[in-house]
């Protein structure tokens, strides 16, 4: 698997943006309730955010990519196999 830009630039600056204010608001809360996993977890993702924005590159939306490429692949068999089946008419 390569591993290459998948994108844009104004996706990247939202994906900065969003993923700065989940970890502010998360390390924030963890302060008053260190005892609480799921700001970490929540801090983590938005941590995961920031980086997806910085290199560009979301495995995310490579999985989908790569999905939409077999998708195709998998309907030209079956129609192949349909086309095969000639039902017969009687009339």
């Amino acid at each position: 698997m390569q591993i290459k830009q998948n994108i844009g630039i104004v996706n990247a600056l939202i994906r900065i943006t969003c993923g700065l204010t989940i970890l502010a608001w998360s390390t924030a809360k963890m302060v008053k309730k260190p005892w609480k996993n799921a700001f970490l977890i929540t801090a983590i993702l938005g941590a995961m955010k920031v980086g997806e924005g910085i290199v560009r590159y979301c495995p995310v939306t490579s999985l989908i990519e790569e999905g939409m490429k077999k998708a195709p692949q998998k309907k030209n068999e079956e129609d192949s196999l349909q086309e095969t089946i000639v039902p017969s008419n009687p009339s």
